[in-house]
């Protein structure tokens, strides 16, 4: 990433104007003094890309053109001034799909520069975990002051649809990335968990309402990469396909379908393609799944989280990220910290400009600015 550095520190009350469009959701947001949301304005695509049982990159291009301009007008409404109210301009440029993030980041880069203003590219990874430094408007009326700011070193867990990973904080922008997947994310997981028992699109709330009730259910596989923060889901997802077919394979030698003059028929072994829509009479079964699934997700990515707190001395355990909106893995995390877990409200979990204003701030604080030639890298890690 091509920066500018400078010495000068912020004045009290800098205002940035921040734009996420990393995949399938249009924001723009205004925050001040890098913690205060005044506005957090999300155009959601879901209804869009439900049908196709997933994002399809170029549906979610075409839909970020034409949202942005309402989503921009709403986030800057807030301010009386308007524009005379922004101080600089922020947008994600990585990771995403390389469409989505030009229509924002573009977007950014023309209003910074024919309105003269600041502007930085911020890592949407970064973003997430700078959502636990933010205000939001409940908060603020709930409380007489400001709530402190997370106090460094921090371990954070990131866990989104297409990433999961644990880093160490030591200071602003300062990060040690401790572990990451090695195959799927954690949210992807649950999405095509969610759809091999055929619950739907998107696969984290289905799996969790599936889920709940339930005491017990079977127990599914961990991948736990001993001496390593790494994590891996791919195992656990062909476990649940397996029991799936396993099951619909009982079914069928109990009750074999009967042709139209009443003879039994030949019937076949479930294939992987078959088994992804689960028979509704199997609601029970579904939901077992479903809770085992979840208990072997969240076990995983408390127990790595909870041992790098320890190993690093981290005051506190940031959750971030779209699967932080989880409470099965907000209660167990806490349960099970030694030390405070700070966890971002649910709609700050998933995507969501407020929080590139947020990483964007610390980087304004810094010295540090984008150059124009800036471009997208959809394949961007953590702290670079």
């Amino acid at each position: 990433m091509t920066e500018q550095h400078s010495t000068q520190s912020l004045p009290s009350g800098f205002t940035i104007l921040a734009l996420e469009t990393s995949c399938d959701e249009t924001a723009a947001a205004v925050v001040r003094d890098g913690r205060v949301v005044l506005s957090n304005i999300v155009a959601s695509q879901m209804d869009a890309h439900r049908r196709y049982g997933g994002i399809v990159p170029e549906v979610a291009s075409r839909q970020h053109i034409l949202s942005m301009i309402p989503v921009l007008e709403e986030a800057l409404a807030v301010l009386p001034g308007g524009w005379n109210d922004i101080h600089a301009i922020a947008a994600t440029y990585g990771p995403g799909l390389s469409g989505a993030l030009l229509t924002g980041l573009n977007t950014a880069k023309a209003l910074a520069w024919q309105r003269g203003l600041p502007f930085v590219g911020v890592n949407h990874l970064e973003a997430h975990i700078y959502a636990n430094w933010l205000i939001a408007n409940d908060e603020r009326r709930a409380a007489n002051n400001t709530p402190n700011a997370p106090q460094f070193p921090l371990v954070a867990l990131v866990v989104s649809g297409g990433h999961t990973l644990l880093a160490l904080l030591r200071d602003h922008g300062a990060y040690q990335l401790l572990g990451q997947t090695r195959d799927d994310a954690a949210g992807e997981a649950f999405d095509k968990v969610a759809r091999i028992l055929g619950l739907g699109y998107p696969g984290g709330p289905a799996i969790q309402q599936a889920a709940q009730g339930m005491q017990g259910g079977g127990v599914l596989p961990r991948a736990w990469l001993r001496d390593s923060y790494d994590f891996s889901f791919s195992g656990l997802k062909t476990a649940v396909l397996h029991k799936v077919q396993e099951r619909q394979s009982r079914e069928a030698k109990v009750a074999p379908a009967r042709s139209k003059e009443g003879k039994p028929q030949k019937t076949k072994e479930p294939t992987p393609a078959a088994s992804n829509q689960a028979p509704v009479s199997n609601s029970h079964f579904v939901a077992q799944m479903a809770y085992a699934f979840q208990e072997s997700v969240v076990d995983v990515l408390t127990t790595k989280a909870v041992d790098a707190a320890r190993q690093f001395g981290a005051t506190e355990i940031l959750l971030a990220g779209g699967v932080a909106a989880n409470t099965r893995l907000r209660s167990e995390l806490a349960r099970r910290a030694d030390v405070p877990v700070r966890c971002p409200p649910i709609s700050l979990c998933t995507d969501n400009a407020a929080m590139v204003a947020a990483a964007a701030y610390y980087r304004f604080d810094a010295g540090v600015q984008s150059e124009w030639e800036l471009d997208v890298v959809p394949g961007l890690k953590l702290g670079a």
